[in-house]
């Protein structure tokens, strides 16, 4: 197997909203707010008219990229026994994707993903991890894993206790680490842990210029560009409309944006990127070229509604 991506196994529910919803619901637009209670989840819901509902989360929209570009991939990710979990596996296993996991009934029900699209393709998040939130060491098969040339990670799935043991049991058993760090508020949550992560465990590390700023405490991109230089690892940075940054030992590799799109929504450009681009590493082509793979993933994903090609 090529790939096997860990992570959180979210339905999204795709709706679009007004920028007076985000503001009278107390919400930070272009980012992504835990909800640990199923009756405000619920209730943010109600008013809401659903345009599309899609087996998601961030690792499981890479990998199925990656499916789609005919790698050979898998994936782990908790859901219950109920609709939405039977929902989740039959939309994996109809992009060809492996589901490395059985199912029961939980306590929590699976996990769900509430994507507000604003007028200006923005989204917000609001998400309920539900039985997601709870995967385990016994979750995550080891020998799967050292079959696999790569797994990749997501911080979303990052939290202390039972899932930090599933990922730790992870990098240890895998031949090489690909990770997302996700969001700007899982690294502000976690910070010591994410370092010591990029720089000890990971070998190729996808995150955002804030991600990447509020990692190492900056507020300057040089300062970015010298941490990275110093890991002997693979750092990828999207940079919105300045295009990405790959930064690997001293060479440093930059592309710009495919201009005079007709973007509908931004939900997973960096899913599909991290995509094109693992897809260009696993079938070796040159850096450059895994950076432009991922530019062209992205570039389609965002003229269209939702996170799947």
């Amino acid at each position: 197997m090529k790939i096997l991506g860990i992570g959180n196994a979210i339905v999204d529910v795709i709706c679009k909203v007004d920028e007076n919803f985000i503001n009278q619901n107390n919400l930070t637009k272009g980012t992504m707010k835990l909800i640990f209670d199923d009756k405000e989840f619920q209730s943010l819901l109600s008013n809401l008219k659903i345009e599309k509902t899609i087996s998601g989360g961030s690792v499981a929209n890479s990998i199925v990229g990656l499916s789609q570009l005919g790698n050979n991939v898998g994936f782990i990710g908790k859901v219950s026994d109920d609709e939405l979990g039977n929902k989740y596996e039959e939309g994996l296993k109809s992009e060809k994707v492996k589901y490395f996991y059985s199912k029961k009934k939980e306590e929590l029900p699976t996990g769900t993903c509430l994507i507000l699209v604003t007028p200006d393709s923005e989204r917000t998040m609001c998400t309920f991890l539900g039985t997601a939130g709870k995967i385990n060491e016994k979750d995550v098969n080891v020998d799967f894993i050292k079959q696999s040339e790569m797994i990749f990670l997501e911080g979303y799935l990052w939290d202390e206790g039972e899932p930090k043991k599933a990922f730790e049991k992870a990098i240890k058993s895998a031949n090489k680490v690909a990770m997302s760090l996700s969001d700007q508020f899982c690294v502000d949550r976690h910070k010591p842990h994410f370092l010591d992560l990029v720089k000890n465990k990971i070998d190729i590390t996808f995150a955002n210029e804030q991600e990447m700023m509020s990692l190492i405490d900056t507020k300057n991109f040089d300062e970015v560009i010298n941490f990275a230089k110093n890991l002997n690892k693979i750092i990828v940075i999207t940079r919105g409309e300045k295009g990405a940054v790959l930064i690997s030992n001293n060479e440093i590799f930059e592309n710009g944006i495919e201009k005079n799109l007709l973007i509908k929504d931004l939900t997973g450009a960096g899913d599909l990127f991290a995509a094109g681009f693992l897809h260009g590493y696993l079938n070796n082509l040159d850096l450059m070229g895994c950076l432009n793979k991922g530019k062209e993933l992205s570039s389609k994903v965002i003229q269209q509604i939702g996170a799947r090609l």
